[in-house]
């Protein structure tokens, strides 16, 4: 697992969520199709990062990553702010604790998708 994983998993979940908090408040076919295309993105890079790595490493940086990428779209994209800048401050927490993950760039590991069905 690496930074580039898990940035990809916390993308896909963006993708996700935006088309989903759009289809659950105008409905459309299309936002639910681009919110479900973007969980489908987040099995498949969730499977990624999981592979050679620890359950509690991954949750732990996507956890974190997705806090952090996914309020910052929030208030680029969609105008929306915390009601307390105190909570500006937990968002510099999260940065301080993925630096200290210490995850590569980049997995130099290459990735094999598991077989479905297996004897």
């Amino acid at each position: 697992m690496s930074y580039a994983d898990v940035i990809c998993l916390t993308f896909a979940e963006i993708v996700g969520d935006f088309g989903y908090k759009e289809f659950a408040n105008k409905g459309g076919i299309e936002r639910f199709s681009v919110g479900t295309l973007g969980y489908i993105g987040v099995v498949y890079f969730l499977i990624k990062s999981l592979q050679g790595s620890q359950i509690i490493l991954v949750n732990t940086a996507w956890d974190g990553m997705n806090a952090l990428v996914e309020s910052l779209a929030a208030i680029i994209f969609l105008g929306e702010r915390f009601d307390d800048p105190k909570k500006y401050i937990g968002v510099v927490f999260i940065v301080v604790g993925l630096f200290f993950l210490k995850l590569p760039a980049f997995n130099e590991r290459k990735f094999v998708f598991p077989e479905l069905f297996t004897s």
